[in-house]
């Protein structure tokens, strides 16, 4: 007779709270689902009809389970991370889209709305699993989106990603010299760079352990990059154009002081929905 489903849970969810997994339930319950082919509200269904669990199942729920109370991120575990409307390919290699991200592309997606252009020019400097290029190009779809990633793993999960958008072009490179032809043409620069500090070392295993290095750490202050990409921002985007930079809490004056320097007009930064800065925006001049 199968195991009783809601038994596993329990287990669980004891398991991964003992693990410092934050928001165990939600986590175990996508688990279950992953496995057996369920939606999270499926299994909340199956929980209440007291559906039951097969050991061959079951064995595979422990391993991923394991994992998991090991800290790898779930979205590794299930292979995909959801971002806007989309459902990304994820894993090991690239870094995990964030919910805080999801906000900060409106920044983007809302410019290329208001551009005149028939087809406005967006680039996404550093794509990672192209979730910002992905998100511009379907909500935008008149736009031309082009991606720049310098990790031969993560631009692979990037091609996976927006293999079926027409209206995205991927490349492998630096994105301190990609798409020089679009110098002056585009509407819109946005990235999410590496911004932490090379001596601050997150407190999350699952960011520590999983995330690239490459994606993270930005140099002693953890702007170098950022100041690379003013620089480069200001030659691909035309007069009047948007540059959309996420970053740390904590780093928002920093780089309003970078773009003002680099001659940015209209510097304005934006908290997130927890009331942090989050996102920075200026216009070229």
């Amino acid at each position: 007779m199968p195991d009783p489903l809601s038994a596993r849970l329990r287990a669980i969810v004891t398991q991964l709270t003992a693990a410092g997994v934050n928001d165990p339930v939600v986590d175990a319950e996508l688990l279950i689902g992953h496995v057996l082919g369920l939606s999270r509200g499926e299994v909340q269904a199956a929980l209440v009809r007291g559906d039951g669990i097969s050991d061959d199942q079951a064995a595979a729920l422990d391993a991923l389970v394991a994992r998991r109370a090991a800290r790898e991120p779930l979205q590794h575990l299930t292979g995909t991370a959801a971002f806007r409307h989309l459902e990304l390919a994820v894993g090991p290699g690239v870094f995990v889209p964030r919910p805080e991200t999801e906000t900060v592309v409106q920044f983007a997606i809302d410019a290329l709305l208001g551009d005149a252009a028939p087809e406005p020019v967006a680039i996404d400097l550093g794509t990672g699993s192209g979730a910002i290029a992905l998100a511009m190009a379907t909500e935008v779809p008149h736009a031309r989106v082009f991606a720049v990633e310098r990790s031969p793993e993560a631009h692979a999960w990037a091609g996976r990603n927006t293999a079926s958008a027409a209206n995205v072009t991927l490349v492998l490179g630096d994105l301190a010299t990609a798409f020089d032809e679009l110098r002056g043409t585009a509407s819109v620069v946005i990235s999410n760079p590496p911004y932490i500090p090379d001596d601050a070392v997150p407190r999350d295993p699952e960011v520590r352990l999983f995330d690239p290095a490459q994606a993270l750490y930005g140099g002693p202050d953890g702007l170098d990059v950022v100041r690379v990409i003013s620089r480069r921002a200001h030659e691909l985007l035309r007069r009047g154009g948007t540059l959309v930079l996420e970053h740390g809490e904590l780093q928002a004056a920093a780089i309003r002081k970078i773009l003002e320097t680099d001659g940015w007009r209209a510097v304005a930064s934006h908290q997130d929905l927890t009331r942090r800065d989050r996102a920075t925006t200026a216009l070229r001049p």
